[in-house]
């Protein structure tokens, strides 16, 4: 099984496409525009705050049809994420919860080793897309979406005394409309950890933004918190990783 043909079994029939293939392209195109002007730009349109609200509910039936299309490329059972534990009765085995109910955690484990000795390299990529997916946060996703173009953003980092006093700061937040920008620092630290995002040197071509970075109250707040704490620019890119799960997932592809 490919790529392309798990992608023909898991697309809607051709009615609903249009109909919900509309919402996914219409959120996806306006999501785009809504990262290139930012939030703020938008905001001051009129009607900006309802229109505001209706791409958001589009976002998020994009993000669930995503993830119902990579849900239905694997037909077995894989278990949940940690939050989804059960903790084990007295003298007996953790559970996890999987699609299939509640499954002692050697069994799952189990499942999940058969499988593997069958599975294609296509069917193990889409599962790993489907798994990384699951632990994405929507403002996450807006992020995975402004690096997939390929596009380094800018990133400093606050060091007093070789001291980390703040780590991964970056204006993709700001481009990608993301709904907490002070906790891009996180976003970025946990992509980066999931393989999707990567710290490149420092970008000759970003200086404006650099400077742009260093006024935000984030970083000015780390800067003055200590008296001998310096910037350390890095650049902020897609892993290649990174750019291979976007394409897959991208609602316009």
């Amino acid at each position: 099984m490919t790529l392309e043909s798990m992608s023909e079994t898991a697309r809607p029939p051709a009615e609903h496409d249009r109909g919900l293939g509309g919402a996914v392209g219409g959120a996806a195109k306006a999501a785009g525009w809504a990262a290139r002007c930012g939030w703020g730009v938008a905001r001051r349109l009129p009607g900006g705050g309802v229109a505001e609200r209706g791409l958001q509910q589009l976002e998020r039936t994009a993000l669930t049809e995503l993830r119902k299309r990579l849900d239905s490329a694997d037909g077995s059972p894989y278990p949940h994420p940690l939050p989804y534990a059960q903790a084990p009765e007295p003298g007996g085995d953790p559970v996890i919860t999987t699609k299939g109910g509640f499954v002692p955690m050697r069994s799952a484990m189990a499942g999940v080793l058969e499988r593997s000795r069958a599975q294609t390299p296509e069917e193990a990529r889409v599962e790993l897309y489907a798994a990384v997916l699951e632990l994405l946060t929507p403002d996450e996703a807006r992020i995975v979406a402004a690096l997939g173009s390929g596009a380094g953003f800018p990133l400093i980092d606050v060091v007093e005394r070789g001291r980390t006093r703040l780590r991964n700061a970056s204006t993709v937040g700001q481009a990608a409309g993301v709904t907490l920008e002070e906790e891009v620092p996180t976003y970025v630290t946990r992509l980066i950890g999931f393989g999707l995002a990567e710290r490149d040197d420092e970008s000759t071509d970003l200086g404006e933004q650099y400077d742009a970075l260093l006024t935000t109250p984030l970083v000015r707040e780390a800067l003055i918190s200590a008296k001998r704490s310096k910037p350390v620019r890095r650049t902020l890119r897609a892993t290649g990783l990174g750019r291979a799960f976007w394409q897959a997932c991208d609602p316009q592809g």
